[in-house]
C-alpha cells in the first residue's frame, strides 16, 4: 500500500475503509502480490546464487570465457541485465493488470470524496 493510503486508513477515511473492503481493492492487491512476491524471491535466489557460486565455487568462477572475461564478470553484468528486465517485466504487467483496475479505484474514490463520503 502506498503512504497516502496509510494515511488515508489512519485517519478513518470512510470512503477509503469502504474501497478497502471492496473486491476489487482485494484483486488489485492480489494481482500485485502475486507478481511482486515470487518475482523478489526469484531476484533474490539468483543473486544469492551468484555471492554462493562467489564464495565457494572459485575455481569455477575464475574460468575465463574470451581474454579475460570471467564467468564472474558475466555473472555480475547479467544482474544488471536482470534488474533492468525485471524493471521492463513489471512495467508491462502492471500497464496491462494493476493500472486500470487502480484507476477505476482511484475514480471511485474521488466521486466518492465529491458525494460526501458514499462510494
Amino acid at each position: 500500500m502506498s503512504t497516502e493510503s496509510n494515511e488515508r486508513a489512519a485517519l478513518g477515511d470512510p470512503v477509503y475503509d469502504r474501497l478497502h473492503a471492496t473486491p476489487e481493492f482485494t484483486e488489485l492487491r492480489h494481482r500485485y502480490r502475486s507478481f511482486v512476491f515470487p518475482a523478489t524471491v526469484a531476484f533474490l535466489a539468483w543473486y544469492g546464487l551468484f555471492v554462493v557460486m562467489s564464495m565457494w565455487a572459485g575455481g569455477f568462477m575464475g574460468t575465463k570465457v574470451v581474454g579475460n572475461i570471467n564467468i564472474a564478470l558475466i555473472f555480475g553484468l547479467l544482474q544488471f541485465v536482470t534488474t533492468f528486465a525485471l524493471a521492463w517485466v513489471y512495467a508491462r504487467y502492471s500497464n496491462a493488470k494493476l493500472d486500470p483496475l487502480a484507476r477505476s479505484l482511484d475514480e471511485q474514490y474521488a466521486a466518492g470524496r465529491n458525494d460526501g463520503g458514499q462510494v
